[in-house]
This record gives C-alpha cells, sequence and structure tokens, in this order.
C-alpha cells in the first residue's frame, strides 16, 4: 500500500521544508509547494490525503485555495496554519470544512496530532475526489 501524500502549500520556504521532513519522518509522503497555485496546476492533487496550507500567501490565498477544491470536487482534509489569527479567516475556514487551523509557531505533536486524524477520517470513507 502506497504512504499517504501530505501536501504542503506555504510561502514560507523554511516551513515547508521544515513540516515536509516532519511529515516524511513519519513514514507519510510529502510534496511541498510554495502557491496554492503551483499546488493546483500539479498532477498531486488527486493523490493528496491531507493538505496542510498557509492562510495568508501572495497570489491564490489558503481560503480561496479551499474554495477552488471544494469547487472542483476535492473533498481533500484541510489543516490551515497561520502566524495571523483573525476571527473572520478562522470561521471562514471552518465554515469551509477545514479539520483544524494552527497558529504559528505550533508544535510537531499538535501537527502530527491533526494529520493522523485527518488520515482517520479520510481512511474511514471520505474520498479526495
Amino acid at each position: 500500500m502506497k504512504a499517504h501524500l501530505i501536501a504542503i502549500v506555504d510561502d514560507d520556504a523554511a516551513v515547508r521544508r521544515t513540516t515536509a521532513r516532519l511529515v516524511e519522518a513519519l513514514g507519510y509522503r510529502a510534496a511541498a509547494f510554495e502557491s496554492a497555485e503551483s499546488f493546483l496546476e500539479s498532477d498531486q492533487v488527486s493523490e493528496t490525503s491531507c493538505l496542510v496550507a498557509d492562510v495568508y500567501m501572495p497570489g491564490i490565498n489558503g481560503l480561496e485555495l479551499q474554495s477552488h477544491l471544494a469547487a472542483a470536487g476535492h473533498s481533500i482534509p484541510i489543516m490551515f496554519i497561520t502566524a495571523y489569527d483573525t476571527k473572520e479567516s478562522r470561521q471562514r475556514a471552518m465554515q469551509g470544512g477545514a479539520i483544524a487551523f494552527l497558529i504559528k509557531p505550533f508544535s510537531e505533536e499538535l501537527l502530527l496530532e491533526t494529520i493522523r486524524a485527518a488520515l482517520e477520517r479520510d481512511d474511514s470513507g471520505v474520498k479526495n475526489d
């Protein structure tokens, strides 16, 4: 069985690199993208088991990415990460179906628990497409 693919979309290279290494250390596959556009244009959208996305990025932001994926019929579990927590962005993310909204800096343990919960939900019958 192929390991789950966790996609990381963040314009901060250090966050992408650190998160990808952590995900891979646990035996998952990681794919890191510097923008929502590069993720949407990739062939990995349909393979993605869980998406970790920054809220605020140049171009298409994380909340817009969530809307694009939903409109295209992709029900990928999404966890948002941000250094700029606002009530509005948190509400919009959660109303859009996000599984978590984590504030940077967050612990590795919290990130991993959230990914595991997303994958358990996905494995229980929620399909990506």
